[in-house]
């Protein structure tokens, strides 16, 4: 009888063709370097007017680039409605099924000063904005005279849109995603938009919506702040308004 485990010889005729299983996807670009500088300790007023703000803000959302620029808007402003403050950046963004992300910045080329997750899904605050008027108010209780918390530093405030008590506004570190973002938009001053969206967290077809505008930053006391959204001249668009205030 034969050898039951017969040993093939190297001339056999067996498969040696190599491996058919596919190699593992090369690793995702490196995100571009973060370019943002510290913002300024100097408090810059600026004595500037209020007025409405974009038209068909969130309506529609093209998609853009980094190298993307949007029209030049103009720097004038028409006359009444005077309001001395403090103009910074400010962004609202969020992917269309999440919650929005306030940030606020020195300028754009700055990291954020502050960071709140509003109690706001996106396509809530698209279909408020095209309502004419949005007015967010972030309240929380006074603190004992000898507390020196700045009303900016409060870690968790109720929040309202339009009158409608909607949960909380939580202040946070800025995260990873949040400067990317930051550092995309760098180039953009005013303007509204989508980005792609981060497909590993979000799924590869959601996007991040957007609207990024000066603000007019109205320090009325030490419980007391509230920010203007600011548009070009002679534009009738919806009015945006955020109260910070304790109470």
């Amino acid at each position: 009888m034969g050898d039951p485990n017969p040993k093939l010889s190297p001339n056999a005729d067996t498969d040696t063709s190599p491996s058919t299983s596919s190699a593992p996807p090369p690793p995702p670009p490196p995100r571009q370097q973060l370019s943002l500088v510290q913002p300024s300790t100097k408090k810059k007023h600026k004595p500037i007017k209020v007025f409405r703000v974009f038209r068909s803000v969130f309506r529609s959302f093209p998609i853009i680039t980094p190298a993307c620029k949007f029209p030049y808007f103009p720097t004038g402003f028409p006359d009444g409605n005077k309001v001395s403050g403090i103009r910074i950046t400010g962004t609202l963004f969020g992917y269309r099924k999440g919650k929005v992300t306030l940030s606020l910045q020195e300028n754009p080329k700055c990291l954020p000063m502050l960071v709140v997750e509003l109690a706001m899904l996106t396509n809530v605050l698209q279909k408020e904005m095209g309502t004419g008027m949005v007015r967010i108010a972030l309240e929380c209780e006074k603190k004992p005279e000898k507390d020196k918390t700045k009303l900016m530093e409060e870690p968790l405030w109720t929040m309202y849109y339009n009158g409608k008590k909607s949960g909380y506004g939580v202040k946070r570190e800025a995260s990873e995603e949040d400067l990317y973002i930051m550092e995309v938009l760098k180039a953009v001053s005013m303007g509204a938009g989508v980005l792609p969206g981060n497909a590993e967290a979000e799924g590869q077809d959601d996007e991040l919506a957007y609207i990024r505008a000066h603000f007019e930053r109205v320090v009325g006391s030490k419980d007391s702040e509230t920010l203007y959204m600011l548009s070009p001249e002679g534009n009738n668009g919806p009015e945006l308004s955020i109260f910070f205030v304790r109470i």
